[in-house]
């Protein structure tokens, strides 16, 4: 059993919130969110707000919070092998009431297919708040280009 080892970014002006499943070996290895180089969050979420792409993890963190978003992951613990999404098992959720009950978050997004299947069967329930999917920023998501992507992203930005 792996617990998420990463707190949520949040503060009371986050107005979006962004969901992952369960960060990657690489993310949980830097200590933040979309660690693995060749996952595009970082790039799409700097094109979509035309900033430049964050590097470092205050950058990062400064970057979300600028920008009104939240984040964090769907899964609070869970066993996975490596970093299969389709590996996971046993899955505990993390309680978004620490993010919802300080922040007027607006819409809740979340990245890809497994993502937004934790968050129907476990938190949807529990919260009663409806999410829109995203194309997952993962690089075994090659179908999606950047700039699809990008565009597709938009959404996040549109609900500011």
């Amino acid at each position: 059993m792996i617990v998420h080892p990463i707190d949520p970014v949040y503060d009371e002006n986050s107005e979006v919130l962004i969901l992952g499943s369960f960060p990657s070996v690489k993310s949980r290895e830097s200590g933040f969110f979309y660690g693995h180089p060749q996952n595009r969050y970082w790039k799409v979420l700097s094109a979509v707000f035309e900033e430049e792409c964050p590097v470092t993890i205050p950058e990062k963190r400064a970057f979300l919070l600028r920008n009104h978003i939240a984040a964090w992951d769907v899964i609070h613990s869970c066993e996975i092998t490596g970093s299969s999404d389709a590996s996971i098992r046993n899955v505990t959720v993390n309680d978004l009431r620490v993010i919802l009950e300080k922040a007027d978050i607006r819409q809740i997004f979340v990245n890809g297919k497994t993502a937004e299947k934790m968050y129907r069967k476990y938190t949807l329930p529990q919260i009663g708040r409806e999410c829109i999917c995203l194309p997952s920023t993962s690089p075994a998501n090659a179908a999606w280009s950047l700039e699809r992507l990008v565009e597709a992203w938009r959404a996040v930005r549109k609900n500011h």
